[in-house]
């Protein structure tokens, strides 16, 4: 069993995004083995092709340059080398992030790129559980859930590696808490 935590990081604008497709522009994962240890981490970012050029506002809040997502490769070739590096064909595996919306965008980016998402059926929204392992009133932020726990947030918020590294870190400090769960 493997366990995939991970963060998203994708094209946006200030304003109104109406009728704006999302895509992913980047992927940051840490893989956890079956007794909460960090096994590797997956860091690539994504070349979009719907809005190849960078809004200013997407740059300063991810601090991702236009130079690297025109160097970057496409989805279809990243998601494969996430997919094989989760070994998503080889073990069992939960996806875990922050909040579903992740879910959301990997599926639509899968779908627009002809890719099946049956391999997204394990997911596991840990904002909630989060609320829920801390009986929290309201969900909370990221950063906030980290400081909250006594941790500095390391990295740069709106990075998906820094991101994905601080909620590992939640993740594994309740390790055997969660009620992770398949969906379908």
């Amino acid at each position: 069993m493997n366990y995939i935590v991970f963060d998203l990081e994708l094209t946006c604008w200030e304003g109104d995004m109406a009728g704006r497709f999302q895509e992913i522009i980047e992927i940051g994962a840490y893989k956890i083995d079956p007794y909460g240890h960090i096994q590797s981490q997956f860091s690539k970012f994504v070349k979009p092709v719907m809005y190849p050029i960078l809004s200013p506002f997407c740059s300063k809040l991810t601090s991702i340059t236009q130079e690297m997502i025109t160097q970057a490769k496409p989805f279809k070739q990243v998601i494969k080398e996430f997919m094989d590096w989760a070994e998503i064909d080889i073990e069992p595996h939960y996806l875990i992030a922050w909040g579903d919306k992740d879910l959301d965008y990997l599926k639509a980016d899968c779908l627009l790129h002809k890719i099946d998402t049956e391999w997204i059926s394990s997911y596991t929204d840990l904002k909630k559980q989060y609320q829920k392992v801390k009986k929290l009133y309201e969900p909370k932020g990221l950063k906030h859930a980290t400081e909250s726990e006594g941790l500095e947030f390391e990295g740069t918020l709106h990075r998906a590696i820094d991101d994905a590294y601080n909620l590992t870190r939640i993740f594994t400090k309740y390790f055997g808490e969660w009620n992770l769960h398949k969906i379908n």
